[in-house]
């Protein structure tokens, strides 16, 4: 991997590493060798385990707005379980069109941070074990670590199982 350097060409990259300073958090966005639009590719190139990645998954709820659901790589989101919990009658996994409206990002690099708008944000407690964790960092080559806690305050996040 190489450091932030790499990544100051691509507009993401750099809202995200300015968000990440102006919050006070150490990591920077840091450029993979190749694409990692899954759990497995980024921890395959990161060399941690696939449960440390923090995955940003984009659903809408059943009025149609965007949750942001940051769960652990290892595992998928049970979607009635957190439907329930947050409220709404339904989540349904976004579009491709959908995801980049709300996150000005694309599917498979989504970080959990750098949105025009604020957006509800779940956090999976499972990734609460790992330190780091990884978080994509605005484009699909790009990651990010951060503490469990640095990323709940980041982002807002409410702290639910997911799973």
């Amino acid at each position: 991997m190489t450091d932030a350097g790499a990544s100051a060409s691509h507009p993401n990259c750099q809202l995200i590493d300015a968000r990440l300073a102006a919050a006070g958090v150490p990591g920077r966005v840091q450029i993979l060798p190749s694409a990692a639009p899954t759990a497995i590719a980024a921890a395959e190139q990161i060399g941690c385990p696939v449960a440390a990645i923090a995955n940003s998954l984009i659903f809408a709820d059943s009025a149609g707005q965007p949750v942001l659901i940051l769960t652990s790589g290892a595992h998928r989101v049970d979607t009635a379980k957190v439907a329930a919990l947050i409220g709404t009658a339904a989540l349904k996994r976004a579009s491709p069109d959908f995801v980049r409206q709300h996150t000005n990002q694309v599917i498979g690099g989504v970080a959990p941070i750098g949105h025009p708008q604020p957006i509800q944000t779940i956090l999976d407690v499972d990734l609460a074990a790992f330190d780091p964790i990884w978080a994509a960092g605005g484009i699909a080559h790009a990651v990010f670590p951060i503490s469990y806690e640095q990323l709940r305050a980041l982002t807002g996040a409410r702290e639910l199982s997911v799973a």
